[in-house]
C-alpha cells in the first residue's frame, strides 16, 4: 500500500475472517489519527455518509480515520449471527494496533451510537486511556436492547398481527435460545445478554477524556435525561465535556441526512483532542 490515494479501501485479516476498512488519511505524515467505531444495524448504513464527511474534513486537517466495518457486520466477513461482543473488542484492539503500527501520532476512538457504548466498555476494561468522541452516544445496553426491540412489535402491529408480541415476550424468546430477525438484522441471545450487561451510565469511565456530542432539543438545550446524567458523572469527577448540535438525527431518519453543524463543532474537538 506505498503512495496510496485516499480513501483508501481494503481488508484487514482478523481471527475470524477479514475486516473491510476504509482509510482517509493526508498526503503528509498525519498528526494523530481515529478509529471509528460504528452503531449497530441500519444505523450503521443511514450513518455512513456522515462519517465520511467527518473523515474527509480530518485529512483534509492533517488527522487520519480508519472506518472499520466490525465482525458479520457491512462488508466485513461473517455473519451478524456469529458476531460477539468480545469479538468487537478484538476489532476495536485490532484497528488501534493497526493504526499505531502505520502511523507515529496519538490516536483515539470515535464511537456512534452502540459504537459509543462499546468504544467506552473497551477502554474501561483494557484500563487504557485514549481520547474518546462520542456521537450521541448509548449508555445503557439494555435500554437498547429494549428500543431494538420495539422495532419488531412495531413491524408485528403494522402487519395486523393479533399475537400481541411484546419487548418482554421477546427478551423471553431470547432467553430460550432463539435467535430474533428484527429489521433484516438477527439478532442473538448471546450479543442481547452482553447488552444487558453493559451500562456505563450507572459505573461511568472516569479517567478518560471524553468529549460527548449530541443532539440538542427543541429548546436547545440537552434533554433532561442528558442534564442528568452529565451532570452526574461531572459530580464524580468525570472528565467529560458535552456539546450540542443541530440538525436532524442523521442515525434514523428515513432518508440519507447531512449535518453540517456537527462536523464543523467535531473536527475542532477532534484536532486538539490528539495534542
Amino acid at each position: 500500500m506505498s503512495d496510496p490515494s485516499f480513501p483508501l479501501p481494503f481488508y484487514l485479516q482478523a481471527g475470524e475472517g477479514k475486516r473491510f476498512c476504509v482509510l482517509h488519511a493526508p498526503p503528509r505524515t498525519p498528526s494523530g489519527a481515529w478509529l471509528y467505531v460504528p452503531p449497530f444495524g441500519e444505523e450503521m448504513n443511514k450513518s455512513r455518509r456522515m462519517v465520511s464527511l467527518q473523515a474527509q474534513a480530518l485529512a483534509a486537517s492533517g488527522v487520519a480515520v480508519l472506518v472499520m466495518d466490525l465482525h458479520g457486520c457491512g462488508d466485513s466477513e461473517g455473519e451478524l449471527r456469529d458476531a460477539r461482543w468480545e469479538t468487537w473488542h478484538a476489532d476495536l484492539r485490532l484497528g488501534l494496533a493497526w493504526l499505531s503500527a502505520r502511523f507515529s501520532c496519538p490516536v483515539g476512538l470515535w464511537g456512534l451510537r452502540l459504537g459509543a457504548l462499546l468504544a467506552l466498555d473497551f477502554l474501561e476494561r483494557n484500563e487504557t486511556t485514549l481520547p474518546c468522541i462520542l456521537w450521541q452516544p448509548v449508555f445503557n445496553g439494555s435500554t437498547f436492547l429494549t428500543q431494538f426491540l420495539r422495532l419488531r412489535v412495531a413491524a408485528s402491529m403494522a402487519s395486523g398481527d393479533s399475537s400481541r408480541i411484546t419487548t418482554q415476550a421477546l427478551r423471553e424468546k431470547l432467553h430460550q435460545g432463539e435467535i430474533l430477525e428484527i429489521g433484516g438484522y438477527d439478532l442473538t441471545p448471546e450479543l442481547a445478554h452482553a447488552l444487558d450487561h453493559v451500562n456505563l451510565s450507572e459505573t461511568p469511565p472516569l479517567h478518560l477524556p471524553i468529549q460527548w456530542f449530541e443532539l440538542q432539543g427543541p429548546n436547545g438545550l440537552p434533554t433532561p435525561a442528558t442534564q442528568r446524567l452529565l451532570e452526574s458523572w461531572q459530580t464524580r469527577g468525570g472528565r467529560v465535556t458535552f456539546h450540542s448540535f443541530a440538525g436532524e438525527p442523521f442515525w434514523q431518519t428515513q432518508e440519507i441526512t447531512d449535518c453540517p453543524d456537527l462536523i464543523t463543532r467535531s473536527t475542532g474537538q477532534m484536532l486538539h483532542a490528539l495534542h
